[in-house]
């Protein structure tokens, strides 16, 4: 089995990994495809992903903390990667609210992650988040939720697409009857969006976004947006013989000019 407790790259999967570094009580961060984990003695305590809102676009868009604090905690904090610990010590936020908000980010970054166990990339000793430490989280225990989510989705509906891309309404689809979380995600639906940024707007977990979409889905209401068409190359024009053509700013310049000499 390759080592992944230095810098290189590694052939095994996110979760093949975090076994192993976990056996090891490493601390440091794993990057994979679709985020990075970071652990502590052996344990998770922080998961990015950019499928996922960050813990400040959660706290800040609920009202939970102003965004002029939050910014502040991370001024005074994040070089010591002690960003929660500003915010506690500020009173802008009791600990057990942000244990809460953290675990949650937590595993919603880890579901994408870990849910479909793409290759690990390389593992940085040492690497700390700087959130800093709020609560820490077995590997294993996050490496089983991580698959409870992928199984509960998939019941819904079976396409993992859904999570990821930029998401359309079925044009003429009915929607009467919806209940009113359901109701308020369909709305943020708008070909442009993703699923993380639908839950961003709502400020809500990413995780309770995509149960909403993905029985949206399975009632004929949402699909994933067709790509962007994709604009032909331009044909090449005549050639101009070997004009120069004037800078707009300087042709606009010479006008001027002509024009005072001419008054």
């Amino acid at each position: 089995m390759t080592r992944v407790t230095t810098t290189w790259a590694t052939q095994e999967t996110t979760s093949a990994a975090l076994g192993a570094l976990a056996a090891e009580g490493a601390t440091g961060a794993l990057s994979g495809e679709r985020g990075i984990v970071y652990l502590s003695a052996g344990r998770v305590v922080h998961v990015e992903s950019a499928f996922t809102p960050d813990l400040g676009s959660l706290l800040t868009r609920s009202g939970a903390v102003p965004s002029d604090g939050w910014w502040d905690a991370v001024d005074r904090g994040g070089t010591q990667h002690r960003v929660g610990h500003r915010l506690v010590d500020s009173g802008r936020l009791s600990a057990g609210a942000l244990e809460v908000c953290h675990l949650g980010a937590l595993f919603d970054a880890a579901y994408f992650v870990l849910a479909h166990d793409t290759r690990a990339h390389r593992f940085r000793p040492g690497a700390v988040h700087w959130l800093g430490a709020v609560r820490s989280v077995p590997v294993d225990a996050v490496v089983r939720e991580s698959g409870r989510r992928r199984a509960l989705l998939d019941r819904i509906w079976p396409d993992p697409a859904i999570d990821t891309v930029p998401l359309t309404r079925v044009p003429g689809a009915g929607r009467a009857d919806l209940p009113v979380r359901r109701g308020r995600t369909l709305t943020q639906v708008d070909g442009v969006r993703t699923a993380a940024q639908i839950a961003s707007s709502l400020a809500c977990r990413t995780y309770h976004t995509l149960v909403e979409l993905r029985r949206l889905a399975a009632d004929g209401l949402v699909v994933a947006a067709p790509p962007p068409p994709v604009a032909p190359p331009l044909a090449p024009g005549p050639d101009p013989g070997g004009t120069v053509w004037d800078d707009p700013d300087t042709a606009l310049l010479r006008r001027l000019r002509h024009a005072l000499e001419a008054l």
